[in-house]
């Protein structure tokens, strides 16, 4: 800008500025944020320091002077790692206390507050009280195996005080001063800096070298046990973190007990003030409910665990100016407006980019083009545009309105009654088969490593591929005539490819793109999908090299299986089910309703997509059933009824086990109950088992039904 809108914008800074210094040192109010105001002043700085002719002495900046990796092994986890449901207020803490009460009939429910640390979620592995292996979380069923350098932080003990097999979780951080003289080290030696402590520990945990590791001081905190052969059941999350400190693990000393809901809200809003006297950074609070076998009640969702939250402290903001909107296609043909706006620092990164969601969120939060605009994060994560500050207008901001033609295909762009959502209708749309490849390709459809955005990209636009079938043709020689690719980086992908044909079936859905169907619908289909074709003799089996680990959880740690049968569904066969399943049944299904059968229904009775099944079966992929080697066990299609706890498998990983060896897990003790699976310390279930005759089944007993699956 020159001199004379200079001069404007520095006038519209000022006023700002004072209005909102008004509002919260005289009126004890604001409906900004601090960082807001910071980023206000930060502005006017930098203008001023630009044009020092215009600083005058009213000024607000006046009054306080002048401006201030190498590949690692993939390691399944021995426990699954579930993640946790955000709450962003005081309000949505209170409203999930009310949901999981009702799982406990309304008694008194005490919880175990943390700090969240800002760090890098990580699993150690002890054997026999000695260290053994450290993963990263990964994907929650696989991480990268990082022992090397978790074992140079020195307040994790290489070995323990019991000689104990034990896996414990916890998160790898940077103190702030570390950090500090880490990205001091990183300015001398004219490399990029950290843009927090988090990315500090995590590139250092990625580090090959452990020098660098031990150099960099990591730290640790420790909060959960998971497989174990303790002595004692855990009985609470307090005695949980008891546990781990008599074990001579690292935890958290601010953690505390808190005997109702009131002061939980209490305890977060305390530590949010207080939270930057801390050594280290932290992002939030965790929630648990303290006592045991109140988690068991309450159990899991399809994503979370009930008896957990984790309340986030409220998103850094940070001012912008929108520089423009444009429209982004996704492979549902949805037309996205995207704000573009100045790069600006926000909660540790730089972000240039938000989404607007459509034309009525635009209208109703006022955005125009050139507006200055307050940013956040939507839970640290996602950036999200707040409000505009309509007193920064000068009169030339434009109104933004979606086009009426597809910017990538110019067919005409329909928004269908009832919906807020634009669609480019066109399916052979160029930029609905770029975003349907990132969808097949992404982590929960074929997880394909090494095929992001940026391949895909230079794979459509040299021909490689057209569709998702080509990905499974693509050749070595043709690779390596890409500018991203070199030669090692060639194998890897194309391995990648191989690896990831066979899929498990309900992803295979998942990553076919269709309109409406997420993952639990795609698993229910999935699973009606697979009664149907064992009925028909649909199913095949195949051999195949893989390594996991051992089903077996007595065994702690990973066995080689050089090969292994699966149970497979051809392609072909599973199109030619889909074609024959009408409205009704789709809708039978749980978790399938009106939108979903018929995108169900239209996809799979489309030419088009018909044809690309076809050449994906044709490619080799294989939609696997996970199965038993020995398809009939004791459990299989028995109902099974669980109570007290087990010394050496979770109860969560007991349900798990029925399931796979297709048997049924009820709730409550009935005439048709086939077993009653019991540990120790048992309910009430156990006296009504006996009274109506029910097989009663312990925990040594169990572990020898499952012997077949070993």
């Amino acid at each position: 800008m020159d001199k004379h809108q200079a001069q404007i914008r520095i006038n519209k800074l000022r006023d700002e500025i004072r209005f909102r210094n008004y509002e919260y040192f005289v009126l004890d109010k604001s409906e900004v944020s601090e960082a807001v105001r910071d980023s206000l002043k930060k502005e006017l700085i930098e203008l001023e320091k630009k044009y020092p002719e215009l600083i005058t002495s009213d000024s607000p900046t006046q009054r306080v002077g002048s401006a201030l990796s190498g590949r690692f092994k993939k390691v399944k986890h021995l426990t699954p790692k579930k993640s946790l449901q955000d709450a962003f207020s005081s309000q949505e803490i209170q409203d999930w206390h009310e949901r999981i009460q009702k799982f406990v009939l309304n008694e008194q429910i005490e919880y175990l507050c943390e700090p969240k640390i800002d760090g890098l979620n990580i699993t150690v592995i002890y054997e026999n009280g000695i260290y053994k292996r450290a993963l990263t979380r990964g994907n929650g069923i696989e991480g990268e195996d990082v022992t090397h350098a978790v074992k140079t932080i020195e307040s994790l003990p290489l070995k323990l005080a019991e000689n104990i097999h034990i896996e414990v979780s916890g998160e790898v951080y940077i103190s702030k001063k570390t950090f500090k003289e880490i990205n001091e080290d990183q300015k001398k030696q004219n490399k990029e800096l950290f843009a927090n402590p988090r990315n500090a520990a995590a590139g250092t945990i990625r580090q090959l070298d452990p020098n660098i590791a031990a150099n960099r001081k990591l730290n640790i905190f420790l909060y959960h046990i998971g497989v174990n052969n303790l002595h004692s059941k855990i009985e609470s999350q307090n005695n949980e973190l008891e546990t781990l400190k008599n074990l001579g693990l690292p935890v958290n000393p601010y953690a505390e007990c808190c005997k109702n809901i009131e002061e939980v809200i209490e305890f977060c809003e305390d530590w949010n003030q207080k939270r930057e006297n801390l050594p280290y950074e932290i992002d939030g609070i965790v929630i648990k409910v303290n006592d045991k076998n109140k988690q068991e009640k309450m159990g899991y969702t399809s994503k979370f665990p009930r008896f957990m939250i984790a309340y986030k402290f409220p998103a850094e903001q940070a001012i912008a100016k929108i520089l423009d909107i444009i429209v982004r296609v996704g492979r549902t043909g949805a037309i996205t407006p995207i704000a573009v706006f100045t790069p600006t620092l926000v909660a540790g990164s730089v972000i240039s980019r938000a989404t607007l969601h459509n034309q009525d969120e635009i209208n109703r939060k006022e955005i125009k083009i050139g507006d200055t605009a307050i940013i956040q994060k939507a839970g640290d994560v996602i950036p999200e545009v707040v409000e505009v500050l309509k007193n920064l207008r000068t009169g030339e901001e434009k109104d933004f309105k979606m086009p009426e033609n597809c910017p990538v295909c110019d067919k005409k762009i329909i928004k269908e009654d009832g919906e807020a959502i634009a669609r480019c209708i066109n399916p052979n749309c160029p930029a609905q088969e770029k975003e349907g490849i990132i969808h097949f390709v992404s982590k929960n459809g074929f997880n394909i490593e090494g095929l992001g955005i940026k391949v895909v990209e230079q794979l459509l636009n040299n021909g490689l591929i057209q569709d998702t079938s080509d990905i499974f043709t693509l050749k070595k020689d043709r690779l390596l005539s890409l500018d991203l690719f070199s030669d090692k980086r060639s194998e890897n992908l194309l391995q990648a490819i191989e690896k990831s044909k066979i899929i498990a079936l309900n992803k295979f859905l998942f990553a076919l793109g269709i309109r409406h169907l997420g993952e639990d619908s795609s698993q229910d289909l999935a699973e009606d999908l697979s009664r149907e074709a064992k009925n028909k003799n649909m199913v095949f089996e195949k051999e195949v090299a893989i390594t996991e680990i051992s089903s077996d959880q007595m065994s702690f740690f990973a066995e080689e299986k050089p090969k292994k049968n699966i149970e497979y569904i051809p392609v072909s066969k599973l199109l030619e089910l889909m074609i024959h399943k009408d409205l009704e049944h789709l809708l039978s299904l749980d978790g399938v309703g009106d939108k979903v059968a018929n995108s169900i229904y239209l996809w799979f009775n489309t030419k088009r997509n018909q044809d690309l099944l076809l050449k994906l079966e044709k490619n080799g992929i294989l939609p696997s059933i996970e199965t038993l080697k020995s398809i009939k066990t004791e459990l299989t299609d028995k109902k099974i009824v669980i109570t007290g706890t087990f010394s050496s498998l979770p109860r969560q990983q007991v349900k798990e086990i029925i399931k796979k060896h297709k048997g049924k897990v009820m709730s409550d003790i009935s005439a048709s109950t086939d077993y009653l699976l019991c540990g120790e310390n048992p309910g009430s279930k156990l006296k009504r088992a006996k009274e109506l005759k029910i097989k009663v089944v312990n925990e040594e007993e169990f572990l020898k039904m499952i012997e077949t699956y070993q």
